[in-house]
């Protein structure tokens, strides 16, 4: 199951936003529209593609963004992997508090 999330950007943002968004992960499909509802690209992410995979993809979303203005970026997110994200992220947030305890703990026993 999808979930759609909608981001505005002005042009010279948009490569940032998308590069940010693949980061991610957990994104299933990128739209980009122009403010009057236009679509101007769409494009999917599967599992696994980085790098020179996507290149082409990025250049493409560079060389659009110095056309536009103010336009929407629309991700469908991948829920089970959007799930993940959170847990792994909070245990990471967990993780991180409960080596600091530790580490006070040892600093008083020493």
């Amino acid at each position: 199951m999808n979930i759609k999330e909608s981001f505005s950007v002005h042009g010279e943002n948009l490569l940032k936003k998308t590069k940010e968004l693949i980061a991610e992960g957990n994104i299933r499909r990128i739209t980009i529209t122009e403010k009057s509802g236009k679509e101007l690209m769409s494009f999917p992410l599967y599992f696994g593609v980085v790098g020179v995979l996507v290149a082409p993809v990025l250049a493409a979303v560079g060389a659009l963004a110095g056309l536009i203005g103010e336009c929407t970026i629309t991700v469908e997110r991948d829920l089970v992997k959007e799930a993940q994200r959170k847990e792994e992220e909070k245990e990471e947030q967990d993780g991180g508090h409960h080596e600091k305890i530790n580490t006070e703990i040892s600093e008083v026993k020493e």
